[in-house]
C-alpha cells in the first residue's frame, strides 16, 4: 500500500528527491513487484489450501515415517504453504490404498499418493489385485536407497572365494517373498551362477537377518540403513563377508557405485569381472527394471497425470528448492542416508523406463520364479 504525501496530492515530485531516496524507493518498488509476481505465479498455479496425501501403509511404518518427514519440507516450499494431511489406507501390501486412490483421487492437484517398491512390483508383475496404473500418475519426487548382499564367512575367506563356492554349493537365503524387495537380489545371484534356495515367509528383512545370525541362512541382503545398524557390526567382528552392493542409478540411467559403500563393487562390476562382459538377456533386463523401481525409486510422491501442469511444475520446483540445501541434507541423513532425492523430469524418465517391463521379460520371469523357486504369481 502506497500513501501519497499531503504536500503533493498528485504524487511526489521526483525532481526534488535526493539520489539516496530515489534508490530506496526503487528498491521498495522492485520488491513490491517481486511479491506481486510471486503471488501471481501462485495464483496461476492455484495451489490448494489442503493437500491430502494417501499413504497405503499403516501408521508408523517406513513409508508413513518417510512421508511425515517430507510434509514440512514440501509445505514450507510450496507457495501458500498448504497443509499436508496424511491419510493412511493400509491393506494388501499397499494395493488396497493404491486402488482406492486410482479410483477416487481428484485431478485438481489436491491429492497425492506415496508409493514404495511393494506398490511398484505388483503392477509390474500384473498382479490380479492391482487396479492402478503408473501411466495415470505423474511423479514429483523419488527417494533412492541402496542394499548389500553378504554371506557367511564359513563359505570363504573373501568375496572371490565365496563366489566360487556359490556356483557349486546350494545356499539358503531367508526372504519375505520371492516377488518382494529380494527379487532383484535373487536375479543377481542367479546371473552369477549361484544355487540359491530362497526360503520365504520372513515377516521382515530383520527376521531374515536373524536367521543369518543363527546360521540358518548362508546368504542375506539388507538395505542401507539396516546394513549400517545391524550388519556392519557383524562384518567388523568377522561374522559376515560383504559380496556386492546393488549400486545407484545416475541421471542418465547408468548404474554407479553406491555412495554409502564406495569401496564395495556393484553387482554389475562383479559380473563383468567374472564373465568379461556386461550381463545381458531377460534375467539382466528383469534385474535392471526391478532394481530401478525398487531401489532408485524406492519411495515416490505422485499425483494424477491430469493435474494442472502449473501445479505439477510448482510441486517439482518446491522439491528442487530444498533437496540440495545443506539444511535438508543434514536433516535427511537419518531418514534417507547419503542419497539425494530425484526430482522432476529425471524421476519421470526413470519411472517410465523402470515400469515398462516387456511382456516377453515378464513371461520369462514368471517361468523362472516357478522353475527355480516354486513361486507362483
Amino acid at each position: 500500500m502506497i500513501t501519497l504525501d499531503s504536500r503533493y496530492p498528485h504524487g511526489p515530485r521526483f525532481s526534488m528527491l535526493s539520489t539516496t531516496w530515489s534508490k530506496a524507493l526503487l528498491v521498495v518498488v522492485c520488491s513490491t513487484l517481486g511479491v506481486l509476481g510471486a503471488n501471481a505465479q501462485a495464483s496461476e498455479a492455484n495451489v490448494p489450501e489442503t493437500i491430502h496425501w494417501t499413504i497405503p501403509f499403516g501408521v508408523g511404518g517406513g513409508t508413513d515415517v518417510w512421508a511425515r518427514f517430507f510434509t514440512t519440507w514440501m509445505s514450507d516450499n510450496i507457495p501458500g504453504n498448504p497443509t499436508l494431511v496424511i491419510d493412511n489406507v493400509p491393506g494388501g501390501g499397499s494395493i488396497n490404498g493404491s486402488n482406492l486412490f486410482a479410483m477416487r483421487a481428484a485431478a485438481d492437484g489436491s491429492q497425492w499418493i506415496g508409493t514404495s517398491a511393494s506398490t511398484q512390483y505388483p503392477a509390474m508383475l500384473q498382479d490380479r489385485r492391482v487396479r492402478y496404473d503408473y501411466d495415470d500418475w505423474t511423479p514429483i519426487l523419488a527417494t533412492p536407497t541402496g542394499g548389500v548382499v553378504y554371506a557367511q564367512p564359513s563359505l570363504g575367506d573373501d568375496a572371490e572365494a565365496i563366489f566360487d563356492v556359490l556356483e557349486d554349493q546350494r545356499v539358503k537365503f531367508a526372504v519375505q517373498s520371492h516377488t518382494g524387495l529380494e527379487l532383484p537380489v535373487l536375479l543377481a545371484l542367479d546371473l552369477l551362477g549361484a544355487d540359491v534356495q530362497a526360503v520365504s515367509g520372513m515377516r521382515s528383512r530383520g527376521e531374515g537377518r536373524l536367521a543369518f545370525e543363527r546360521g540358518e541362512a548362508d546368504i542375506d541382503f539388507q538395505t542401507t540403513s539396516a546394513y549400517f545398524s545391524s550388519v556392519q557390526p557383524l562384518v567388523d567382528s568377522g561374522k559376515a563377508v560383504p559380496l556386492f552392493s546393488l549400486g545407484v542409478l545416475d541421471d542418465n540411467g547408468d548404474i554407479q557405485r553406491d555412495p554409502a559403500f564406495p569401496e564395495l563393487p556393484t553387482f554389475n562390476e562383479v559380473y563383468e569381472a567374472r564373465h568379461g562382459e556386461a550381463p545381458s538377456g531377460p534375467a539382466a533386463e528383469a534385474y535392471r527394471k526391478f532394481f530401478a523401481s525398487g531401489f532408485t525409486l524406492q519411495k515416490l510422491i505422485l499425483l494424477p497425470k491430469e493435474a494442472p501442469e502449473a501445479l505439477i511444475r510448482e510441486y517439482r520446483d518446491a522439491a528442487h528448492r530444498f533437496v540440495e540445501t545443506e539444511a535438508f541434507k543434514e536433516a535427511s541423513m537419518a531418514q534417507l542416508g547419503p542419497y539425494t532425492p530425484v526430482v522432476g523430469e529425471v524421476v519421470e524418465q526413470h519411472l517410465q523406463d523402470a515400469m515398462s517391463l516387456e511382456e516377453s521379460t515378464r513371461e520369462w520371469l514368471v517361468t523362472w520364479l516357478q522353475e527355480q523357486h516354486g513361486a507362483r504369481l
